[in-house]
């Protein structure tokens, strides 16, 4: 039985929503709410598996509603059900935790399913979200590696403090003087803007320098 809490604004819709999903098999909404006012009680009073989420709703919207019960409970899965399809808004479920958006003007059978979907650790979205998820992914740039101008000599000998090499080591491996390691290291630390060998690890792995 999978139990669900339904926040909407709208009276006819709400009733109509609860009506459907309470009357099908394997459902069971143990309330519903007009917004989120008192939404970290609420879950915690009712434990839901699945909560459904209008975003435009008077006081506390869904998407505030959406960043309390995160911040109370990572497990309960929250399926957004709106009207909007925009970027915007979009971007701002997914990121603050949502687990499926899914538009009101999804056919009651659909709906049931990706509920269930949502239940059993999908991400369901309406296609028209989908494409829209898929294309804010498109535009992303890419992180640019930056490699700070280093010499090829200069990544090996990082390369090999990274693996953790002194510089008698480090000496032995490239076959040069602990002298030229020193003054490979120097010539590291300053095109890195760094003091010290773990500020070079750090910078070399967070920049994928090598």
């Amino acid at each position: 039985m999978i139990k669900l809490l339904i926040y909407e604004d709208n009276p006819q819709l709400r009733e109509g929503l609860t009506m459907l999903i309470d009357g099908s098999e394997g459902f069971s909404v143990l309330a519903s709410f007009k917004n989120c006012s008192n939404v970290a009680h609420e879950i915690k009073v009712f434990r839901p598996d699945v909560v459904l989420m209008d975003i435009d709703m008077p006081g506390v919207n869904g998407l505030e509603g959406l960043k309390i019960i995160r911040k109370a409970d990572e497990q309960i899965k929250v399926l957004m059900l709106t009207v909007f399809d925009d970027h915007q808004n979009i971007f701002e479920a997914l990121k603050s935790g949502a687990n499926g958006y899914i538009l009101k003007k999804t056919p009651p059978a659909k709906l049931l399913e990706y509920i269930q979907e949502a239940s059993t650790g999908g991400a369901p979205m309406t296609s028209s979200v989908a494409a829209q998820v898929l294309k804010m992914f498109s535009q992303i740039q890419p992180a640019v590696e930056n490699d700070y101008n280093l010499t090829d000599r200069e990544k090996e000998v990082l390369q090999w403090l990274v693996k953790g090499y002194s510089y008698k080591m480090i000496a032995a491996e490239m076959f040069i003087a602990i002298d030229t390691v020193r003054s490979h290291i120097k010539k590291i630390y300053e095109k890195l803007h760094v003091n010290s060998k773990s500020e070079a690890v750090a910078k070399a792995f967070r920049d994928k320098i090598v």
